[in-house]
């Protein structure tokens, strides 16, 4: 137990936590569009609710995964179609895929409703969810993003011993899943009211969360090494992940204050040119 509190495990205990809060900007994304098709009553009690399973689960994910490292990096099957498709699947390669899919496929639908609906500002009722349903999505998307900040965890907090037999700190681990889920209820409550103040941002969020299940796909399909028409498909990168959202968020905004000052300056064309026919 000492051994937690020495300075090496407490800088240790450091970066697990920038890396949970950096890789669970997605996941809060995710939550705070979910939480959004539960009404207002209940969104609050379903971030929290969702969250905190989602943290008990993630422990018990890593002590999975820790105990059964060698079982999810061993192939499952494998395809091949000469010249056309090939790949070797694991276990963790196909929640990756299936989980990216799965996101890719909620942000199309969420987008395509935002364009259907024909009362923006009611239409968030044609799409609801009930409690146990958004809390059992958000769980499991949250077990799905958890693979990838897990597998860096075990990276960081990791050491040999003097047999060359690795270690893992998997109390230093539970403590960073229990902080950034403490920091993601937090945060997940000015997200969502964010976007509801913000409604012209919900629509970058949604391809954000595209991005997210893109993301995912490459990474699964990396790691199953596979092949499409003898072309290997290459993982995207957190860097031109983060890179690209930059991008769309600072045209995003851009592009909103410029659209403000076009209806501004309409709405004073307009009035101007009433004020003018009402002296004639």
């Amino acid at each position: 137990m000492a051994e937690l509190f020495t300075l090496q495990s407490m800088l240790t205990l450091l970066m697990l936590i920038l890396l949970q809060a950096v890789l669970g900007f997605d996941n809060l994304l995710y939550i705070a569009i979910e939480s959004n098709k539960v009404g207002k009553a209940n969104a609050a009690k379903v971030r929290r609710w969702g969250i905190g399973l989602a943290v008990v689960f993630r422990i018990i994910l890593l002590m999975i995964i820790v105990k059964m490292f060698d079982m999810l990096s061993g192939e499952l099957f494998s395809i091949s179609l000469h010249k056309i498709i090939e790949g070797h699947f694991t276990l963790q390669s196909l929640v990756t895929l299936f989980g990216g899919a799965f996101i890719i496929y909620t942000a199309i639908k969420e987008i395509s409703h935002m364009l259907t609906v024909d009362h923006i500002e009611h239409g968030e009722g044609a799409s609801k969810n009930s409690v146990v349903k958004a809390i059992a999505f958000i769980v499991l998307m949250n077990l799905v993003f958890s693979f990838d900040s897990i597998l860096s965890a075990m990276a960081i907090a990791s050491e040999k011993t003097a047999a060359g037999v690795t270690v893992y700190n998997v109390p230093l681990m539970a403590i960073a899943i229990i902080v950034s889920g403490i920091a993601m209820m937090l945060m997940a409550d000015v997200v969502t009211d964010f976007l509801k103040k913000n409604r012209m941002y919900e629509v970058m969020g949604l391809f954000i969360l595209f991005l997210v299940g893109v993301l995912l796909v490459t990474e699964g399909a990396h790691l199953a090494h596979l092949t499409l028409f003898t072309f290997p498909i290459e993982a995207m990168s957190k860097s031109s992940f983060y890179l690209v959202v930059g991008v769309l968020v600072i045209t995003d905004i851009i592009s909103s204050k410029y659209q403000k000052r076009l209806w501004a300056q309409r709405e004073r064309e307009i009035h101007g040119t009433y004020d003018a026919g009402g002296e004639a």
